[in-house]
């Protein structure tokens, strides 16, 4: 990715983000840039409730395209969301039950209950970024880019990363015995 004045690659997602110093999440692998334009879109999302109903898709996408560097925390954090994104775009399960699953897996994970390993992230984190996600005013289209957004990290889609959702990984996770059985 070619650079341009004032912007570099996020070290997470490779979005060319503005190259400033700023706070970073404590595991989650993004740039000071990346992290600001986050919380941007978190803004908006918790801020308009037509925006908040793709809340869970587009926090799943985002720290799965920002796995950081390998550590418990991080491993389970990548465990949860790819799960996250496996019961949304594979089982289609409401919000309600992601909140479920998503503290099960957590804990399970915390209590060293599921045989979770670091996943080594694929070298293109696909096209399609939280900087796409905050280019969309409109509620409806802003729907469409979450889920593309989604379906791009899952390994879905034309925009996709290298697929994650092969083998023991991403897909995987999802329907191993040990995570299936409390999601």
């Amino acid at each position: 990715m070619e650079a341009q004045a004032g912007l570099k690659a996020c070290v997470g997602c490779g979005a060319l983000v503005p190259d400033i110093e700023g706070p970073t999440h404590r595991y989650i692998g993004a740039s000071p840039g990346c992290w600001a334009a986050y919380g941007r879109l978190s803004e908006r999302e918790t801020s308009d409730f037509r925006y908040m109903r793709h809340h869970q898709l587009t926090v799943d996408a985002y720290c799965v395209q920002h796995p950081g560097e390998p550590s418990s925390q991080s491993i389970r954090s990548v465990a949860v969301h790819l799960v996250g994104l496996h019961l949304q775009l594979e089982r289609e399960t409401p919000t309600e039950g992601l909140y479920t699953a998503r503290q099960r897996i957590a804990s399970l994970g915390k209590a060293g209950k599921l045989d979770l390993a670091w996943l080594e992230p694929p070298t293109f984190m696909g096209e399609v970024t939280v900087l796409r996600a905050l280019e969309v005013e409109d509620p409806n289209g802003y729907g469409e880019v979450a889920r593309m957004w989604a379906e791009c990290v899952w390994g879905r889609g034309p925009h996709t990363m290298r697929p994650c959702a092969d083998g023991p990984s991403a897909r995987g996770w999802g329907s191993r015995p040990s995570v299936r059985q409390y999601v």
